[in-house]
């Protein structure tokens, strides 16, 4: 046991080097963890644009976009995608906000962004049960039927995130945002805190670039 409180040629004990090297350890995991899921998720998504590109290059026997074809509802892929990127850049100013040490307005802001994108992905869940067409009626339909549930899930995960986020928030005090707080555990709380807020706005605005990219594809080129 003395081996554990003795004192470390740093000037710590052996416990608190430890908390300090996990506490580091967690910091760099969310930079790192929320690189990682965009490098996955561009992998997926990418499989969808290479799908898309590929099928309307070759064309195969015309069935790529047939005259037959009724398209999505533009009103509502623009809705959608401006719904979320409207979020993302909500939760993007109040990050700075919170960075500059005022909880409250980014508190406001988170929860907008939350509703926002909550109804985005409950409108593209519904758009998807009323398509005009079938999964296999098309190369078209095949792409948009399998990218878009992809999306929306993306975005009701990024939503449960940000809901986390939020209740973790009500548990640090203001004063913590401004002022160093008193204890160890009390400041690792708010670093560990703004990291993974920090790594939520990065991939939430890759998000929002995702479904800028997808509205494109499916609703302006297709």
């Amino acid at each position: 046991m003395a081996e554990m409180t003795s004192a470390t040629p740093s000037g710590l004990s052996r416990e608190q080097e430890e908390e300090a090297f996990y506490h580091e350890a967690a910091l760099n995991a969310a930079w790192t963890g929320s690189r990682l899921m965009i490098g996955i998720v561009t992998s997926g998504l990418g499989g969808f644009v290479f799908a898309f590109f590929y099928l309307r290059s070759v064309n195969s026997h015309g069935n790529w976009y047939p005259s037959s074809l009724t398209p999505p509802n533009k009103i509502e892929g623009l809705l959608i995608m401006a719904l979320t990127v409207a979020s993302a850049i909500i939760q993007s100013v109040g990050l700075t906000q919170i960075k500059a040490g005022r909880k409250q307005p980014w508190f406001a802001a988170a929860v907008a962004a939350l509703l926002l994108g909550l109804v985005a992905a409950a409108l593209q869940i519904w758009q998807l049960t009323i398509l005009p067409f079938q999964p296999g009626q098309a190369g078209f339909a095949s792409v948009f039927v399998g990218a878009m549930p992809v999306f929306a899930l993306l975005v009701l995960g990024c939503m449960v995130w940000l809901e986390i986020l939020v209740a973790r928030s009500r548990n640090i005090p203001d004063i913590s945002f401004v002022e160093q707080p008193p204890t160890f555990d009390e400041a690792a709380d708010v670093q560990r805190f703004q990291a993974n807020l920090s790594a939520f706005t990065l991939f939430y605005n890759f998000t929002a670039v995702a479904a800028l990219v997808l509205w494109l594809l499916f609703y302006v080129v297709h």
